[in-house]
């Protein structure tokens, strides 16, 4: 008699025991910091995939922190084109990750966003994009803003937005100079460097230059940082025509 049900308490303590596993591990999720909470976000959300097979999210690149691809939580996903974004994320990675010239570099990062693909240049001393603190493009900035051109190029109805930013105080021949101007120029000047390649100058909705005035946030304690030297390009999802 003891036999035919003794065994049943044991399955509901398994699962009371599974239960509270569940509670705790929730638990300690909720006391981690964002970056933490994504990691564990994207081990679990088996739908995006990595792009690579070292890595969820982040591209294994020599230096894995080169190009920071990851998915954020999208409040309004409806707002953009998920499969776009998805795909030119992919061309993105395959383009400059065999491209032997950013090897060994941390001066991009592409990160999705809830209102499309944000990709990032920054003006690293060691790899710069500009000539000093002017608006001339050197041969590498020249290179980068051409290889986007074609990828971007793949993918004819996004519309793109240029964004110029510096860090908060720049100087040239020990004078000051006007970093609002120079963020508009260096935007325009890679808007052009991209047009004049191979995508279309309807694809560009907005250029602009916003000086020292949206500072990284990783970088707030250090306002001259190099990486607030920057450009930006926003991607959205145009209308398919």
């Amino acid at each position: 008699m003891g036999g035919a049900g003794g065994g049943a308490w044991k399955v509901a303590f398994a699962d009371f025991v599974t239960a509270m596993m569940a509670l705790f591990m929730l638990l300690w999720i909720l006391n981690q910091d964002e970056k933490v909470k994504g990691e564990v976000q994207q081990y679990f959300n088996t739908r995006f995939k990595s792009v690579t097979k070292m890595s969820v999210g982040i591209i294994p690149i020599q230096n894995a922190d080169l190009i920071e691809a990851k998915r954020s939580v999208f409040d309004n996903a409806s707002a953009i084109d998920l499969q776009m974004m998805r795909r030119i994320n992919k061309d993105i990675v395959e383009v400059f990750a065999d491209n032997p010239n950013f090897i060994d570099m941390k001066t991009m990062r592409v990160k999705m966003t809830s209102e499309g693909l944000l990709i990032g240049f920054y003006n690293d001393p060691n790899r710069r994009l500009f000539e000093g603190p002017t608006a001339g493009l050197t041969k590498y900035g020249q290179t980068v803003f051409e290889v986007l051109s074609f990828v971007l190029a793949r993918h004819q109805s996004t519309r793109v937005e240029v964004e110029g930013h510096t860090s908060s105080n720049v100087e040239l021949d020990d004078k000051p100079v006007n970093t609002w101007e120079l963020s508009t120029d260096r935007a325009l000047v890679a808007r052009e460097a991209m047009d004049r390649k191979a995508m279309k100058s309807k694809q560009f909705i907005k250029v602009a230059g916003f000086s020292s005035s949206k500072p990284l946030r990783n970088y707030l304690h250090d306002l001259n940082h190099s990486h607030h030297d920057r450009v930006t390009i926003m991607v959205r999802a145009g209308v398919q025509r």
